[in-house]
């Protein structure tokens, strides 16, 4: 029986797995031994992909308003449908849902068929937000880079916990950090609320007020301060401070303050600053689950203290940002969400200058795009008449979901035959579930995978990415659109990564631009970066990173 290296592909992490298929769509699934993200762990979640063996409830061929139809007059009605739509309303009303559980090479054409030839950056991605942590690592070191790796746990002196649900959230880091604590006796300081993590072993937690995190961080940075725990030197070469940051950052933020806001007493307080600034090499794993101003203050005060104290850039010694979504960092690389163009590329008039000629596009959105509340807002008011979604219905509790039978129209790309899928206004495509995906996956250390499909697509379901190409391909962009294999995807993103570069960027794939099919079938794991940082330079206009005020 065959033997497939894939991918879990349920959280953020990125966890390999060895499958052995059997008859029809039987399957045996365990851990991967050799790859570097879990090293043959395997938690709980993998066992969803067993519930996706069945093939009861799936969509296994297109629908035109709950009418089975062919791919063929499926693509021509839709391409029809939203054509008219654009050339009526025009870019703006036409919007996209991705889930964070897509392969990096459909939300690399998706994201370019929006925003280079429909030219709408309207884009809803819940990952893209990832509890603020990648708007605060754009503002803190100029581009939306995590620069920990999950082997910097096993080098760490010190691991800083903020929230035992970070770790909760994905056994397998939490498996990881135990052993490493067996093999070295590494210290882990748990920061949390009431019973949080209550079931983790720490040599120091502190039950922290709800909503106190960031305080207590930024006191702590003000205490490295105050007693000569940073690098004055270091820090005036490598990273700019803003005018007035320390005496502002001294208001609320002194040892009584921040012990009345966090609910702790002042010696618990001052015990865990010292046990802190001592320590040369120290990882802090946070990953808020929130979003909003609390969850944005939390991940800029822990990239401030990384910077101010130079941990970063070394081995053991880095903010490691845990996302939870499957593949959201993928998502976030090609820049299939509202805020960027792509690949950590802005708006701004080079950018767009140049990712449109890479691309050939025809009509190329010029700014952000609404995503989240202001688009279902958009969506709610009738400003939004088309929407793509892709990766099947959002969840109930999800606005989208509750508008999809609101707009004109909704091309619905789905594994599940749900009520939903056969409203009269919505075109219902057959997509695959994870366990027939084939592609590439980047996990929350910027560990790129291979994704290999352990079964046939069934029925008439197509990949996401092809569904993506065949309908711009119906709208007229076929030559822009010409792949045919998700290898196809991944050389021209990588280009793209690449392309008028000249070191602007850290995400750059360039080593990968000439891989063949074979090489790309046979894809092992590798991580792009290799040691953010390392040299002292940041991808800001002076070379130096920033620290970001975290009060409003």
């Amino acid at each position: 029986m065959p033997v497939i290296r894939s991918l879990c592909g349920q959280c953020g992490v990125g966890c390999g797995i060895r499958a052995v298929t059997g008859e029809g769509r039987e399957v045996a699934i365990a851990g991967d031994p050799v790859h570097p993200a879990n090293a043959g762990l395997l938690c709980d979640r993998s066992d969803a992909l067993n519930g996706m063996l069945s093939l009861e409830g799936r969509l296994l061929q297109p629908m035109i308003g709950g009418r089975p139809a062919g791919w063929d007059r499926a693509m021509a009605h839709a391409a029809r449908r939203l054509g008219g739509i654009i050339a009526r309303h025009g870019p703006g009303s036409v919007a996209l849902h991705v889930p964070g559980g897509l392969l990096t090479e459909d939300y690399y054409v998706a994201n370019k068929l929006m925003k280079g030839f429909v030219g709408s950056a309207h884009i809803d991605a819940p990952f893209a937000g990832a509890g603020g942590v990648a708007a605060a690592q754009r503002a803190a070191f100029g581009e939306d880079v995590m620069p920990a790796a999950c082997e910097d746990l096993g080098q760490a002196d010190l691991l800083l916990l903020v929230g035992g649900s970070t770790a909760g959230r994905h056994p397998v880091l939490q498996e990881r950090i135990g052993a490493v604590r067996a093999a070295r006796g590494t210290r882990l300081i748990l920061i949390a609320q009431d019973d949080d993590g209550r079931d983790m072993e720490a040599d120091l937690r502190l039950q922290v007020a709800p909503g106190s995190e960031a305080a207590l961080i930024a006191g702590l940075l003000l205490h490295c301060h105050d007693s000569g725990a940073v690098d004055p030197d270091g820090l005036e070469r490598r990273v700019a401070v803003p005018e007035g940051f320390w005496a502002d950052l001294r208001r609320g933020h002194d040892l009584w303050s921040v012990a009345r806001a966090c609910g702790l007493a002042p010696g618990e307080v001052r015990g865990f600053y010292d046990a802190v600034a001592a320590v040369p090499r120290m990882v802090t794993l946070f990953g808020p689950a929130s979003t909003g101003a609390a969850a944005r203050r939390l991940s800029a005060a822990v990239l401030n203290l990384h910077l101010a104290t130079g941990r970063i850039g070394r081995p053991g010694a880095a903010p490691f940002a845990v996302t939870s979504a499957a593949n959201g960092m993928g998502g976030r690389e090609v820049g299939c969400w509202a805020g960027e163009l792509a690949v950590h590329r802005d708006f701004s008039a080079g950018s767009l200058a140049q990712v449109g000629r890479f691309w050939g596009g025809t009509a190329m959105a010029d700014r952000a795009g609404l995503s989240g509340a202001p688009l279902a807002e958009a969506v709610e008011a009738g400003q939004v008449k088309a929407l793509l979604v892709m990766g099947g219905l959002p969840p109930a509790s999800h606005p989208i979901r509750a508008l999809l039978g609101q707009v004109p129209l909704a091309i619905l790309c789905t594994p599940w035959m749900e009520p939903e899928a056969a409203g009269p206004r919505i075109i219902a495509l057959p997509s695959p579930v994870w366990i027939e995906k084939d592609g590439t996956l980047t996990g929350a250390d910027r560990l790129i995978s291979r994704q290999r499909r352990l079964f046939p697509l069934p029925g008439e379901a197509k990949p996401d990415w092809w569904i993506m190409t065949r309908l711009a391909r119906a709208m007229g962009w076929r030559d822009a659109f010409h792949y045919e294999r998700p290898a196809d995807i991944y050389r021209e993103y990588v280009r793209l990564t690449a392309y008028g570069n000249q070191g602007a960027r850290l995400l750059d794939l360039k080593r990968h631009a000439p891989i063949s099919n074979p090489a790309y079938e046979e894809l092992t794991p590798w991580r792009w970066g290799e040691t953010p940082f390392d040299e002292g330079r940041f991808p800001t206009p002076d070379g130096r990173a920033r620290l970001v005020p975290i009060w409003d």
